[in-house]
C-alpha cells in the first residue's frame, strides 16, 4: 500500500509542478493532495513539501488548520470568474454554462468559507 501511496504523491507531484508553469492549471491543490500521500509512505517527502519556502507556506496552513490565505481565495475566484466569462465569449452551450456556473459558485463558496489564515 506505501508504494501506491508513493506512486499516487509523485504523480500529483508533477501535476502540481506543471501547474507551476502553466497558467491554467491550479498548483496548490495538486500538492495537496500530493502532501496527503506522502504522509502515508514517505515522511522524507512530505517534510521536503512541507518545508519547500514556496510550496511549503499553504500546504502547512491547510494541514494545520484548514486555512487558505487572502491573496489565494482572491486569485482562485478571480480565475473561476475568469474563465466564467471566457466561456460565455466563446458561446457555449446554455447547459454547459449552468453547470459551469453551479460548480464555480460551490467552488467559490468552500474556497471563501475556510479560515484566511493560522489561528495566532
Amino acid at each position: 500500500m506505501r508504494t501506491f501511496w508513493m506512486a499516487l504523491g509523485l504523480t500529483f507531484l508533477a501535476v502540481g509542478l506543471l501547474g507551476a508553469v502553466l497558467p491554467v492549471l491550479p498548483t496548490t491543490p495538486f500538492l495537496l493532495v500530493a502532501a496527503a500521500c506522502f504522509a502515508r509512505s514517505s515522511p522524507r517527502l512530505h517534510r521536503w513539501l512541507l518545508d519547500h519556502p514556496l510550496f511549503g507556506p499553504p500546504i502547512r496552513d491547510w494541514e494545520e488548520s484548514g486555512a487558505i490565505r487572502p491573496r489565494a481565495k482572491a486569485l482562485a475566484v478571480t480565475m473561476m470568474a475568469a474563465v466564467f466569462l471566457i466561456s460565455l465569449w466563446a458561446g457555449l452551450g446554455t447547459r454547459i454554462l449552468i453547470a459551469q456556473g453551479v460548480l464555480m459558485a460551490i467552488g467559490a463558496a468552500f474556497v471563501l468559507s475556510r479560515p484566511s489564515g493560522p489561528p495566532r
